[in-house]
């Protein structure tokens, strides 16, 4: 007769077997502890590095006549001088002699031409100074200066440098005062000609032009302020008194703008000029490079720089001449400039050029960081407009392109605001394609080379936090979209979401724009052999579902998802086939490493399949689609692990994923004897990681009764003991679960004692228990099924493995050892003490 806790464990089920409410298999147990159902994880597709700095790499789609080129010449010849004059249509009779004209404050032309003007009135010419009183009068007769002029030899001095006696303004140069009707007089005497001769040597040694480093105040803002008399009121006022006013005030304010001009005029003649003057007779290449530095400084100083200063056709003039020197230093400085002149038209073209034919080289990287040439030219694309400067945009995002492979240019274009300033180009392309109906001329270029910089930039975190900031991957998506037929631009914006979709935050950013899922598929489907594409698709997508239950199920319910990636598993299943075929028979395998590039789309492929399988209502749908689950066995035949580790791999994690459900109409459950025979022969390899998925899908498996008698009858329980000393958490714990299931079987209980498999669970709880309870939970359900309805323990395990298991459970338990054993109570029941 049956003591009462023997009549207990005779009520008590194996827990294998699941209690009739839940109706859990052993799998879903074990996933309590553990999930049975698991993503995988793949490399990104690796991009081999361009060996040439090209707009358009040597995998483009494009063809050479349907590009822009990447190579030229730039010359002088190629600006055009009229960039800031307009040509005359009038044609003028030669001259019998060439005189050279003082500079004109009012000529808005090239400052060598002076044209007649009318008489002066007398009354103002004696409000001014004799000397010029008689510059006006030359200036009215249409008369012309000589070229060479002496200097005065007794300057007007101002009696003292606070207080200005004179009407006139006083202006300093070099320790002498002049008035500044003198002064701009004496100035406009010496023509403004690079080629000075003869007197220009006397001022030079005077340094009378590069004293001067200033401009008193008060001749920019048109003389003292404090001495105006207030206006009488308007009220007071007849309309002949108002009319007046209004004439005075009119004929002030132009004359406070010809004396704004006038400040120029000196600032030009006094510090422009002599730089003008060396810029054209140094022949040293370090010299001139520093005289273009030096010019730089002085225009930012005078205000000069821009668009709008009136010597600005000579100084261009000047810098045109200068390219033709050919040196990759000098051409950097001369570019600066120009492009600080705001050039326009075919001039900013050529300078673009120019920038863009010196970044070709890496060796001028250095120069081009040295020189802050990326200012500039994130300037160009700031300022100017896109549709009117297309060519000259992709020659300037070209040079950036360039610059952006080199990892040193990252903080600086992410502190100058490079990330932003493409996505807004980008979102403008967007706006004009969706208003004209048809992509713009060149802008599937210009796209190329702006989704290539964002490509490169997206490695540093910073750029990844601005482009969600800014919501920038709807845009992407967008380009995708209107773009579709370039296989360039979707190339570039796959490899940035393939980049982007490695973060948690940016998958989860792009998993919620539902219209990606369609957009990808679309792009599969376009583009099904071309590897390059495809492969970094199906990556985002293995992303996307790695760990977003929502995506699996958005994605699984577009429109011919499954389809889609059967013929693509199809294609490229085949395509690896028949290139390993063909290596085989002892061809010289092709450089483009075709079977490597079609086995890659297979793992990628195989992980998207093993993450859809995880969602309860994809997974079942997978397992029962016999073309799928076929070609799975197919490629987990015909592939060793030692050929091709993740493919095998991966497979193996699918179909141990398809493993979990238990459908009637399961290919995997009717050929689940065939898989357990190709899982064999990862058994007994050398790779832990392959071993580790084929116990995984053995213990989905040996729930079955046939596959417990096959794995008895194939030793393969003896193997799952041994992998009991594999001293690796995962292996054991898997290994574990097999044996599980085998004990559930009493017939089969005894296999534990093969191989000391009881002493080594006993070890496994001992080393692996404190600090894993999923584990140490596993090997106790075992250990209770294999001592279902024992009377003794020592008998049952044996007395060395019974003491240190009732030492184990008790510290688990955190109780006293003696009371494990009173009162005959098994060991299997000391779990329910824990209350």
């Amino acid at each position: 007769m049956l003591s009462p806790n023997d009549k207990k464990l005779e009520k008590l089920d194996p827990f294998y077997l699941p209690s009739l409410s839940k109706q859990k298999t052993s799998a879903e147990i074990v996933s309590e502890a553990r999930n049975a159902l698991r993503t995988v994880r793949t490399q990104r597709p690796f991009t081999p590095r361009e060996d040439q700095r090209k707009l358009f790499g040597p995998a483009s789609s494009r063809t050479p006549e349907n590009r822009p080129p990447s190579s030229f010449s730039v010359h002088a010849s190629s600006f055009e001088f009229s960039d800031s004059r307009p040509i005359s249509g009038t044609r003028l009779s030669p001259l019998e002699f060439k005189p050279k004209a003082p500079a004109s404050p009012d000529t808005v032309e090239d400052f060598c031409l002076s044209f007649p003007k009318p008489p002066v009135d007398p009354a103002k010419i004696r409000r001014i100074s004799s000397a010029r009183a008689r510059l006006f009068r030359v200036a009215s007769q249409g008369a012309l200066l000589p070229a060479r002029t002496l200097l005065p030899t007794q300057p007007t001095r101002v009696e003292s440098e606070e207080t200005v006696t004179t009407r006139d303004s006083v202006v300093k140069i070099n320790g002498i005062y002049l008035t500044e009707s003198k002064a701009i007089g004496h100035l406009k005497r010496h023509p403004l000609q690079l080629t000075y001769d003869g007197d220009f040597s006397k001022i030079t040694e005077q340094e009378m032009f590069k004293g001067a480093t200033s401009v008193p105040f008060h001749l920019r803002s048109g003389g003292d302020q404090g001495k105006r008399r207030p206006r009488a009121s308007s009220s007071s006022r007849s309309p002949d008194q108002s009319r007046l006013d209004i004439r005075a005030g009119s004929k002030a304010d132009l004359q406070e703008k010809n004396t704004e001009i006038e400040v120029d005029e000196v600032f030009w003649n006094t510090r422009i000029v002599p730089i003008l003057h060396d810029l054209e007779k140094e022949e040293n290449i370090e010299m001139v490079c520093a005289t273009c530095t030096q010019l730089h400084h002085a225009l930012e100083e005078g205000n000069m720089l821009g668009n709008k200063f009136k010597r600005r056709s000579v100084l261009l003039k000047t810098l045109y001449k200068l390219v033709d020197v050919g040196s990759d230093l000098l051409s950097l400085k001369l570019a600066k400039i120009i492009l600080a002149l705001k050039v326009s038209g075919k001039n900013l073209l050529n300078v673009c050029k120019l920038i863009f034919k010196i970044s070709r080289s890496e060796k001028n990287d250095s120069l081009i960081r040295n020189d802050s040439i990326l200012e500039s030219l994130l300037e160009v694309l700031r300022s100017e407009d896109l549709q009117a400067n297309t060519e000259a945009f992709l020659y300037c995002m070209g040079t950036i392109k360039f610059i952006s492979g080199n990892p040193e240019f990252l903080h600086e274009m992410m502190g100058k605001g490079a990330v932003e300033i493409l996505m807004s180009l980008i979102k403008q392309v967007n706006e004009n394609t969706k208003k004209s109906g048809t992509c713009l001329p060149n802008s599937g270029h210009l796209l190329v080379q702006m989704t290539a910089t964002l490509r490169n930039l997206v490695d540093s975190p910073l750029a990844r936090s601005k482009l969600l900031s800014i919501n920038a991957l709807p845009q992407l998506c967008t380009v995708m979209e209107q773009h579709i037929g370039d296989k360039d631009v979707c190339t570039n914006i796959a490899r940035i979401f393939s980049k982007l979709t490695s973060y948690h935050d940016c998958c989860v950013a792009l998993a919620s724009y539902s219209r990606c899922y369609a957009l990808f598929l679309n792009l599969i489907n376009k583009y099904q052999k071309k590897q390059d594409l495809v492969v970094r698709v199906v990556f985002i997508l293995g992303n996307l579902t790695a760990k977003n239950n929502q995506a699996r199920e958005q994605f699984s319910k577009e429109k011919g998802s499954i389809p889609t990636l059967l013929s693509l598993f199809h294609t490229f299943y085949k395509l690896d086939l028949h290139s390993g075929k063909r290596w085989g028979e002892g061809d010289e395998r092709p450089e483009a490493r075709r079977p490597a590039q079609a086995e890659d789309v297979l793992i990628k492929l195989t992980r998207v399949l093993a993450n859809l399988a995880i969602h309860p209502g994809v997974g079942p749908a997978i397992a029962a689609h016999s073309h799928i689950v076929g070609l799975l066995l197919a490629t987990l035949e015909s592939k060793s692990i030692d050929d091709c580790e993740e493919l095998v791999i991966n497979t193996t994690a699918t179909i141990n994923n398809l493993s979990y459900y238990k459908v009637k109409n399961s290919i995997i459950q009717d050929r689940k004897l065939y898989i357990a025979e190709l899982l064999l022969k990862l058994l007994v390899s050398n790779n832990m990681d392959g071993i580790l998925e084929a116990v995984r899908v053995f213990g989905n498996l040996s729930q079955d009764h046939d596959i417990c008698d096959f794995i008895v009858q194939k030793n393969v329980h003896k193997f799952m003991i041994a992998l009991l000393d594999a001293k690796h958490q995962d292996i054991c714990f898997s290994a574990c679960g097999v044996l599980l299931n085998l004990t559930v079987d009493r017939d089969k209980r005894l296999i534990l004692k093969e191989g000391g498999g009881i002493k080594k669970l006993v070890d496994c709880l001992r080393d692996f228990g404190p600090t894993d309870w999923q584990l140490a939970s596993l090997v106790c359900k075992t250990l209770w099924n294999f001592s279902e309805n024992i009377t003794n323990a020592a008998s049952c395990f044996g007395d060395e493995a019974a003491n240190t298991l009732l030492a184990l459970l008790s510290s688990f338990l955190d109780i006293q050892p003696h009371i494990l054993g009173c009162n005959n109570i098994p060991i299997c029941e000391a779990e329910n003490y824990k209350k």
